[in-house]
């Protein structure tokens, strides 16, 4: 067989295992695994003494975000070329209707937001915002190709919020349909109240940027993944929790998932390696983010998860705010832009604090960075996963080789980062979407707008708790 690239001497690894050997790829596809693939006529990429791991899935980034009085200062073009030099291949954002727009006009609107500007391949998450009106143009969105819905039980003000109502129906919908329903689950009511004891001069003056620590105790996410846990048991329909926080959210998904419910969850990155106490530093208004970032044990507990399998996926829930944006706050903990930027290092942290300090394998971690993420999403076979027939989406990292996190050198447009000076391994040396090298020598060389949407027609939890 004749290949126009080969990946050569990595050690790869796939569902099946690892091996040292080479990927034979003819145009978008990977045509071939095995030993000393003809090279003959073909590009030689070389990969000896790196690993070759299948190119990571995102599923869960805010890109140019109109959100909390400002825009997410990332777009689909600095955005994605962050992503690419951390090895991301496929990014999953959420399309929000308008005030009084359709879940349709919600889907046009964000695929022109990336047109002609993403590097790598796309779809989204259609978001549920006013269910009376929407509930009827759920079929007409997965005819069109769009099979992962969301809903918020949160954001009352910014129009977003549904109540256990909305959150039931549309589960049924899911159920109907073979989709999913992703839910950020946070207890609005207790939120608000709590928000409301502490929103006085005396104790901004005192807490500052703790107070959002304080204000959003684990309970606050906890009852809120009990109650929707109940309508997914309740109805059979498809349930993925995003963003999981807390220990507690964990030990309610493991109990679920035993008794049989259709219901998976995903972590974050940062909930995995930072916890609340940089909220009492000189910039902890930075970091934060909703859900918040929560307890060494909470982390703990999602890196336990993570083995046990009761945690799926690991994202980011990019939403990136300069420090002029963050500065909006002025002292008041309820006016930070919520959000953080991490497309750019979701795979080096992942891969420095989990696999390099053997608190996950390598395996695992593409599987809760790429295989799993793909699969629940209905993207797999084509993504996620170092197979013949997949798209040749990979990334190539060294083992051992670290770059210091510099926002000034960075693709994002934050002037910040959460990891500032840290020392990463598992950024992308190499990187390839359908068999394309969009990033070379650790910098990326792809094109704009060379991304593609990605249409569906399933998602699931088969396979999702490996």
């Amino acid at each position: 067989m004749r290949f126009d690239r080969v990946v050569k001497g990595g050690n790869v690894v796939t569902p099946g295992g690892e091996f040292t050997g080479d990927i034979g790829i003819v145009g978008e596809k990977i045509a071939a695994l095995g030993d000393d693939l003809d090279t003959a006529g073909a590009d030689v990429i070389d990969a000896a003494g790196h690993h070759v791991i299948p190119g990571v899935l995102d599923v869960h980034v805010h890109l140019e975000l109109p959100f909390c009085g400002t825009v997410s200062a990332d777009d689909y073009l600095s955005g994605t070329r962050a992503g690419a030099r951390g090895g991301v291949t496929t990014v999953i954002d959420f399309a929000i209707p308008s005030a009084e727009g359709s879940l349709s006009e919600a889907a046009d609107t964000w695929m022109k937001k990336a047109e002609g500007k993403s590097l790598i391949d796309y779809t989204f998450h259609i978001c549920i915002t006013r269910y009376n009106e929407h509930k009827d143009q759920i079929a007409g969105m997965v005819k069109r190709g769009f099979t992962t819905f969301k809903e918020f039980m949160i954001y009352e003000s910014e129009g977003w919020q549904s109540d256990d109502r909305a959150l039931f129906g549309t589960l049924e919908q899911m159920k109907q349909h073979g989709t999913m329903l992703l839910v950020h689950a946070e207890s609005s009511r207790v939120l608000d109240e709590l928000i409301a004891r502490h929103h006085t001069p005396e104790l901004m003056k005192q807490h500052g940027a703790v107070l959002h620590a304080i204000t959003r105790p684990n309970f606050i996410e906890a009852e809120a993944i009990q109650r929707v846990v109940q309508w997914s048991e309740a109805t059979g329909g498809q349930l993925y929790i995003v963003h999981m926080s807390t220990a507690e959210g964990a030990d309610i998904i493991r109990a679920a998932q035993n008794r049989g419910v259709p219901v998976v969850a995903e972590t974050c990155v940062q909930y995995l390696v930072l916890d609340d106490s940089v909220f009492a530093g000189k910039d902890g208004h930075l970091y934060a983010c909703c859900p918040q970032l929560k307890k060494p044990a909470d982390s703990a507990r999602l890196w336990r998860g993570l083995n046990t399998g009761e945690v799926s996926v690991i994202s980011t829930d990019t939403c990136t705010f300069t420090r002029e944006q963050k500065a909006m706050w002025e002292g008041d903990w309820t006016r930070i832009p919520m959000g953080m930027p991490g497309l750019e290092t979701l795979m080096p942290v992942t891969y420095t604090k989990g696999v390099l300090e053997g608190r996950i394998t390598l395996p695992q971690m593409c599987a809760k960075l790429s295989t799993n993420p793909a699969k629940i999403m209905g993207l797999a076979p084509r993504k996620g996963s170092i197979a013949i027939g997949a798209d040749a989406d990979l990334a190539i990292i060294h083992p051992t080789r670290t770059h210091r996190v510099d926002p000034s050198t960075m693709e994002t447009n934050a002037d910040w980062s959460p990891y500032d000076g840290w020392e990463l391994a598992g950024f992308s040396r190499t990187t390839l979407s359908r068999g394309e090298v969009i990033v070379n020598d650790y910098k990326v060389v792809g094109k704009a707008g060379r991304g593609q949407w990605l249409p569906r027609t399933s998602a699931g939890l088969a396979g999702a708790r490996a």
